[in-house]
């Protein structure tokens, strides 16, 4: 695919590299000189200096055939309009933007439905086929944690039906130490499928005779409703969660605060005081407190010994890394931290930050379910970004189809790859060797290894016979 890509910052250069690796064509355009020689040293793409909204710069990258534009720049408006100049001047089929603003989102009238009309010269609204919010994105991922006491990672497919659940095994859990075929016998009316494991940051395909060591990452796959099950298979059982402090009263600890006050006990602090009193006024039932989380006084008089969860959200890494920190050493139970900079993840977790939260991965997997090849509904990328879960649909019959017809101990997957799950007409089947893919079954498969993306997608290509 030839694609263009507006904003050379850290999802715009991210996604480059994950795109350029997988053989497509792309241009990055950005009005800093300096980061985009930094790209074109490292990754096989064009480049273009300027202004990404700018009609000169977008025909220049060669928008006129291009295939996909994803605005992905630091302004909100910048990508809107650009993704505007696109498609009415260049008839670019696919406009993806990033709007972070919730003014501009919550005003679904500004942004046209691809489905809705087909006639360009009658478009009212922004002209965006797929609209990707990170604030939205990432306070769904934190409120999945939040749900899931005790998982590193919940990511849903075919709409929250199944789930795939990265867990830390912890001495004590009755699966640790034994055989993972164990695991059939002790829990006979529960169908799960562990897709990897991550020992030492090596990782592991899982057999019936894999023994689960304390300290591995598991990644397992199961129903909704099973996941609680399971996971108390792995570590000893966490009690639910009730108190929630969020550090951080911007537009993440906002849409957290709204989601979760229904729900949870829960307190924001903020240390701006127009803001404070923005937010007490539109929260209804978090309880909204002004100050500096750095502050150790004002953390122990409101009990943080006592909270089940504190969610650092500023958009500071530095403070966030700092508050978390200093909640863990004076009680809090666990600590989730929003960290920017890609750099500082694999530093922090793991040690007295139980969860690194990283706003551009979370983004990257959404970006890539609209760019992958085959009929690819849904992308997740793990382990900040060595592995992939994806969700991919099966079409064709047995002549045209590579999987269709076929049992799963027949399908020659690459190299660290496995099928987790296969969901058919809302049913959940957990993989099995006997079960064969069915037409429009959707397949969740785990790479561990995601440089083996173009295979998988071949798979899922249909056939000329087809047609």
């Amino acid at each position: 695919m030839k694609i263009l890509i507006l904003g050379a910052g850290q999802v715009g250069g991210t996604l480059a590299e994950n795109l350029a690796n997988e053989a497509n064509d792309i241009t990055i355009i950005d009005s800093d000189g300096a980061r985009l020689r930094e790209l074109q040293d490292r990754l096989d793409i064009r480049t273009v200096q300027g202004a990404a909204s700018y009609p000169t710069a977008l025909r220049q990258a060669g928008a006129e055939d291009a295939d996909m534009l994803i605005a992905v720049t630091n302004s909100d408006e910048t990508n809107m309009v650009a993704c505007q100049v696109a498609k009415l001047l260049y008839k670019t089929p696919t406009t993806i933007c990033r709007v972070r603003a919730n003014a501009y989102l919550a005003k679904s009238e500004l942004f046209y439905q691809r489905d809705q009309t087909k006639d360009l010269d009658s478009l009212r609204g922004f002209p965006i086929d797929v609209l990707i919010s990170p604030e939205h994105l990432v306070t769904k991922h934190i409120t999945r944690l939040i749900e899931n006491p005790g998982a590193l990672q919940v990511l849903e497919f075919s709409k929250g039906l199944t789930r795939l659940v990265a867990i830390r095994a912890t001495k004590g859990g009755p699966l640790v130490g034994h055989e993972l075929s164990y695991l059939r016998t002790h829990m006979p009316k529960i169908d799960t499928r562990v897709a990897a494991i991550f020992r030492k940051d090596r990782a592991i395909m899982p057999e019936g005779n894999t023994v689960i060591e304390d300290g591995d990452e598991v990644f397992f796959i199961a129903a909704g409703d099973h996941i609680k099950s399971v996971m108390s298979e792995l570590q000893p059982l966490v009690k639910p969660y009730k108190r929630i402090f969020i550090c951080g009263g911007g537009n993440i600890g906002q849409r957290l605060a709204h989601t979760l006050e229904n729900r949870y006990q829960v307190k924001l602090l903020e240390r701006d005081h127009e803001r404070c009193v923005m937010l007490s006024e539109n929260l209804r039932k978090t309880v909204v407190l002004e100050g500096n989380a750095a502050n150790k006084d004002i953390l122990l008089e409101e009990n943080i010994e006592s909270t089940d969860v504190f969610c650092a959200v500023t958009n500071d890494d530095e403070a966030n890394i700092m508050a978390s920190l200093l909640a863990k050493r004076l009680g809090a139970r666990k600590v989730l931290t929003l960290i920017n900079n890609p750099d500082y993840v694999d530093l922090i977790q793991g040690g007295d930050i139980d969860v690194a939260i990283s706003p551009q991965q979370t983004t990257i997997g959404s970006l890539l379910t609209h760019v992958r090849r085959g009929d690819v509904v849904n992308v997740h990328s793990l382990r900040r970004g060595a592995a992939e879960a994806i969700e991919a649909i099966a079409h064709g019959d047995h002549r045209s189809s590579k999987v269709v017809g076929k049992r799963l101990d027949e399908i020659n997957l690459p190299e660290g790859t496995t099928i987790g799950a296969i969901v058919r007409r809302n049913e959940v089947l957990i993989a099995h060797d006997h079960l064969r893919i069915q037409p429009d079954d959707h397949v969740i498969l785990f790479l561990v290894d995601k440089t083996r993306i173009r295979d998988v997608e071949k798979l899922f290509q249909v056939g000329l016979t087809f047609f």
